[in-house]
Formats: structure tokens, sequence, C-alpha cells
């Protein structure tokens, strides 16, 4: 919630713990479902043909490594996606500045996800095969990552997932730096509980990770006395959300529980606050709304609702403090980093490190690796 300190982790000791999360074994729940961008100085779009095994440490021939950063940097996930792609390409320039990795540059290799599914499992094909990068650091929803899940482990390819997501899925393939449902939603429906908040109205975006979130918080108010008082689902992007807005100010819950994505929340926030919703009418906590997206919401009409993360901008620590300074100097002060922005910052010095310690590229070997920051 925010600026409650029980939800906040500190910044490094979280990644750290969440790489344990990658274990053996994948579920493939069904899930509906570019162009390159090359922002920052170094970073490539390859057009080489050929293919090969992503684990092949030729990758790292010659003085660069290749790395993939793949996220939607247009389309409705472009809102949050873009700033997660900033922070990892902050990381690679620290690490270049620092002396690269195995003595090499870091190369990022960017491409564009585009907010669609099929393109995130091609342009990650497209990253492994034809780039050939070690490792892709990526994604946003659940749907973009169930779609490169079967890539990433056919050609043993390595992604790092920097987003909360709905648990039931755990692929040696990918690291989860993102928090689980017993991190994030628990914790707000806790919160939300010990707040005397009794009706709840749910809604989110459809697909995979709200419609498994709600099935988790239907069963949690089940077992703790709170009462859904309904439940809607848009799809990604849509912005027509009169209906559903009108439905929940009929209904007079006490708060709406909101795993919308995208800018779908601008359209919702602005028509909550036109039809005279306010916090003390009715509250909404998010889980999907971060510093970040408040600038397109616009504060007026998001300012006294609650969110759930496990990172704050205003995270106490030495580490987090120089992390802000960072971003802030690289992209400007008006920038604000928030939890997935961290994440994906801290996968890539996580990589870094392991690939380090493993003294390779190599796939396998920088799997067996936990490395210490």
């Amino acid at each position: 919630m925010r600026n409650r300190p029980g939800l906040l982790r500190l910044l490094l000791v979280l990644m750290v713990m969440s790489l344990i999360a990658a274990a053996c074994g994948s579920d493939s729940d069904d899930d509906s479902g570019g162009s390159s961008d090359s922002t920052k100085a170094g970073s490539t779009d390859s057009t080489d043909d050929g293919s090969g095994d992503s684990t092949d440490d030729s990758t790292a021939s010659g003085d660069t490594i290749k790395v993939g950063v793949l996220h939607s940097l247009s389309g409705t996930m472009s809102i949050s996606e873009v700033a997660v792609k900033d922070a990892e390409l902050l990381a690679i320039d620290e690490i270049n500045a620092a002396g690269g990795v195995l003595g090499k540059q870091l190369e990022p290799v960017v491409e564009d996800g585009a907010s669609d599914w099929p393109t995130f499992a091609e342009k990650a094909e497209k990253l492994l095969t034809v780039d050939k990068v070690p490792v892709v650091f990526g994604g946003w929803t659940s749907a973009s990552r169930k779609a490169m899940l079967p890539v990433f482990e056919g050609l043993n390819g390595l992604l790092y997932y920097p987003v909360q997501y709905e648990g039931l899925e755990a692929s040696p393939n990918i690291f989860y730096t993102g928090a689980t449902t017993n991190q994030q939603i628990i914790p707000a429906l806790d919160y939300i509980k010990e707040q005397g908040m009794t009706d709840v109205y749910l809604v989110g975006s459809d697909y995979v990770f709200p419609r498994t979130a709600n099935k988790i918080i239907k069963a949690y108010a089940e077992a703790n006395g709170l009462n859904i008082a309904g439940e809607e689902y848009l799809p990604l992007g849509e912005t027509n959300v009169s209906t559903v807005v009108s439905k929940v100010l009929d209904a007079e819950p006490d708060i709406v529980f909101n795993t919308l994505n995208g800018d779908t929340n601008v359209a919702f926030f602005k028509e909550l606050a036109a039809k005279g919703n306010t916090p003390e009418k009715i509250q909404t906590i998010s889980v999907s709304v971060a510093e970040e997206e408040i600038g397109g919401i616009g504060v007026d009409n998001i300012e006294g609702h609650l969110t759930a993360w496990d990172y704050y901008q205003t995270t106490d620590t030495p580490e987090n403090a120089d992390f802000v300074a960072a971003f802030k100097e690289a992209y400007g002060e008006d920038r604000k980093t928030d939890d997935p922005i961290e994440a994906g910052y801290v996968a890539v010095h996580l990589w870094a490190a392991a690939v380090e310690q493993a003294g390779s590229t190599d796939v396998d070997a920088v799997r067996a690796r936990r490395p210490r920051v």
C-alpha cells in the first residue's frame, strides 16, 4: 500500500530472493494474445542471417556481448514498458562504464513487442537465433511472458521477467524478478480487511494475470468474510470504460480491487473522477499502477487512492537513493522509478554478476549461479 512500510522490500535483496523462483517445470495456461528501438548509444537492431542455440558462447566473441531488451515500445502497454526499457539500458551503461562483463562491453539489441503477444514470441526468437543473444530482459503482461516461454525453453534461452505475476508457472529458462500474489495481492487484501472494507468490486483486464489474481481474491474473500460485489473485465487497451464505471458506482462497494493494465487505467480513473467519485466514496486499490503511470492518469484523478507494490521510489535505503539519482540524471528530474523499473534494472546487474561468477555467458552455467550483490 502507498507508504505502508510492511510492503516495501530492500532494493537488491528482493531481487536475489526472487531468483529462487526460477525452477524446473512450466505451466502452459492458455492466454490471449514490431519494430526495433535504438534509443541508447550502442544499441543495435541486428539483421544478420543465421540460427543456433543461444547458449553458444560465440555471442561473446570480439569486444562486445549482445543482450536483448524486449518491451512494448508502442501500443497500450508502452505507458508502462518504455520506462522499464530505459532502466535496463541504464544498467547496461553502468556495467559498461565499470569495465563491462568478462572484459567485454554489453551491446543492447532493443526490440518492440508492440503490446502484441505473437510479436513478443517472434521478436524473442529473432533475438535468440539471429542476434544470438545469451539473455533477454523483457515483457510485462503474463500474456507476453507465456507467448515467449516456449521460445525460450525450445531454444534454451534466458529471459529475465521484471513484473509481478500470478504464479502457477516455473520455467528453468525464466527468472521471475517481480512479486507473486502472496507478496502483493495477499498483503493488499490483508490491509483491506484491517481497514474494515468488506464489500469488494473486481475490475481487471481480460487476460491471465487479472483472472488468476481474482480467483485468489475470491478464495481469500470466502475465507475472510469479504463480499465480492461484482466482477468485470475489459479487453487490454480498451478505453470505453463508461459502462463498467457505472456498474461500479451503482454497486457502491467499499473498494475496487483494480487489476487493469496499460492505458485502460488512464480512462478508468478519469471516468471515475468525471462521474463524481472520490476515494472517500469508493476507494480503489491497484496492483499495476505505479509512479510511472500517474503522469498519464493525472494526479488529480488518482490522489487518495491506494496501490500495492514491493518497491516505491520513496524506499529508504542508500542503494535506492543511488538508483533514483542515477535514473533521474540519465532521463530527467521529472522521471520516476517504480517497482517494474527497479526490477528490470536489478535484473541486468544480477545477470552480469552471474556471468562473471560463471566465467561464461552460457545459459546453463549462468542459471546455476546465485550471485550475491
